[in-house]
This record gives structure tokens, sequence and C-alpha cells, in this order.
């Protein structure tokens, strides 16, 4: 089944984000390669595609796990939460409708 990871940043995350981001990212391959990934990013701060200094917001991961349990277990394990990125994740069930 499919699962929303929506990970909320502290303020003033930039620094953080860019340090454990090469980590993050390795995880999210593994993901792609296994087949599992749907689709991946990070939430700017501002209303822009290249926020800057301003930062981001958070991150929104879909992904294929077996239960709510593994996909709870995976979020848990990003590297984001160990270095303080994220102040909340939420995981919880998706359904993709569209694009068909």
């Amino acid at each position: 089944m499919l699962y929303a990871i929506i990970g909320q940043d502290v303020a003033n995350s930039l620094e953080k984000r860019l340090a454990a981001r090469p980590a993050h990212l390795e995880r999210l391959r593994a993901l792609q390669a296994e087949g599992r990934m749907v689709l991946a990013g990070p939430c700017p701060a501002i209303d822009s595609a290249d926020p800057g200094p301003a930062g981001f917001s958070g991150s929104v991961i879909v992904a294929e796990f077996a239960s709510l349990a593994d996909a709870q277990a995976w979020a848990d394990a990003d590297p984001y939460i160990a270095t303080g990125v994220y102040a909340s994740v939420t995981v919880k069930p998706f359904r993709k409708v569209f694009p068909e």
C-alpha cells in the first residue's frame, strides 16, 4: 500500500537540512531502485521553486510499504529526524487516484 510521509521542519532548518541531505537522498534512491517511490520532494518556505536562504518548511514522500508500521519505522529512521531537521512527521495511508 502507499503511504504519505509528511515532515514538518523546525524553524531555520536549512543548514541542518543541507548537512543531512546526502544521507536522506540515499534512502530515497533506495526506495526508487526498489520501484516503491511515487514522489518525494521538499516544500519551499516561500512561493518559489528556489527559496534560497528562506529554505524549506518540510517534505512530502509518497512510497509503497508493506504496512503503516513499516512506513512509520522507515520515516523514524530518516536522517532528517536524527539531525533535528524535522520537528514532526506524520505518516498516513495514501490512495493514488491521479494520474491513472
